[in-house]
């Protein structure tokens, strides 16, 4: 059996909930399969914390979390702070600090989950986007000047590297490689002619390594149209931070909710720990309702075993969370029922159960 240390941050609003849902489904999990152990330390970092001692986590933190093998992220985000400090004093520091240049968000349309698309069902939507997450639009290289005056200016610079832009397309193409062959770059090349003529050039130069991979490169105005219009299109999509994040929005809303989004922050060569949190945020109008969809969290904890090389205990956890939706019995309001966060976490560890006896 092997052990892990795991750094748990619940962090804002939903993610105090949804976190100790998923830790209960990864421990049930490990004692199902016997694979694992998991040891915990949980961290306080986030906006409650920022309010207390003028920062979003200890000066020490990343040096505290280098120390174990994952972290598994609630969600980060609060009315009484504003969101260029939360994101910029917690979720990006650990990325960039930790080389997660890779983010890791997969789509699947679950059996049971109504998609707002017409004719669509399960198999249909199911593609994966591999976001670059460490540099592009979210570098935050810029500033302002002459505040207050009419002369007021903002200047906000993306950056492009070429060692970034090669490891994420690099990425992206293996992962093809092992799934359909077939790859999407999204890009904006005809608009921003430095920084999306170098993506796309680059992005071709490292699609010669891979003859077998098919690769279009698409606008990203026309490829959100083609989220919504031709999902079973999609295999594998490379895109920028931002256009990762925006065109990962669009997928988890036509999957049934972005309460079932997963992603996983990842560190291909294991230099550091990789982070995996779901996509939804931490939700402030629903917070402390106690009706948060828990499944994201424990998708991102299956995610997050796979990771660490526990593929059956992951495939365990998959298979519960799909014959939970298939039932539709146990199900909380954004995907149309009336469970609580705990009934479906229950219902979960119930399958999970079932299935392994």
């Amino acid at each position: 059996m092997k052990h892990h240390n795991i750094a748990v941050i619940p962090a804002d609003g939903i993610g105090q909930e949804v976190a100790p849902e998923g830790v209960k489904a990864l421990n049930t999990a490990g004692e199902l399969t016997g694979e694992y152990k998991l040891k915990y330390e949980h961290f306080p970092y986030g906006c409650n914390y920022y309010l207390k001692h003028g920062k979003m986590m200890a000066d020490d933190g990343l040096k505290l979390l280098r120390q174990f093998d994952a972290i598994y992220f609630g969600a980060v985000g609060s009315p009484a702070v504003p969101d260029h400090i939360s994101l910029r004093g917690l979720r990006l520091p650990i990325c960039q600090g930790f080389e997660q240049y890779v983010c890791y968000r997969p789509t699947e349309l679950l059996p049971g989950v109504k998609t707002p698309l017409a004719n669509k069902k399960p198999g249909d939507i199911d593609f994966i986007v591999i976001r670059e997450n460490t540099e592009g639009e979210y570098t935050g290289a810029g500033g302002r000047a002459h505040r207050g005056l009419p002369i007021e200016i903002a200047v906000e610079t993306s950056v492009f590297s070429r060692v970034g832009v090669e490891r994420v397309a690099r990425y992206a193409y293996r992962l093809a490689q092992g799934r359909r062959k077939k790859l999407v770059s999204a890009t904006k090349s005809n608009a921003q002619q430095h920084s999306f003529t170098f993506w796309d050039e680059v992005v071709a130069e490292v699609g010669r390594e891979f003859t077998d991979v098919t690769v279009e490169r698409v606008l990203i105005d026309a490829l959100a149209a083609r989220f919504i219009s031709h999902p079973e299109s999609l295999d594998v999509v490379v895109a920028s931070n931002l256009l990762g994040d925006i065109l990962t929005d669009i997928a988890a809303a036509i999957s049934g909710s972005l309460g079932i989004a997963p992603s996983g922050n990842i560190n291909p060569e294991r230099d550091y720990p990789s982070m995996f949190e779901p996509v939804h945020g931490s939700a402030p109008d629903i917070a402390g309702k106690g009706i948060a969809n828990p499944i994201a969290m424990i998708w991102c904890g299956a995610m997050m075993l796979d990771f660490l090389g526990h593929k059956k205990t992951a495939k365990l956890i998959d298979a519960a969370i799909k014959a939970v939706t298939a039932e539709g019995r146990v199900l909380t309001p954004d995907l149309g029922g009336t469970a609580k966060t705990g009934d479906v976490t229950k219902a979960i560890i119930g399958k999970m159960r079932a299935m392994a006896k």
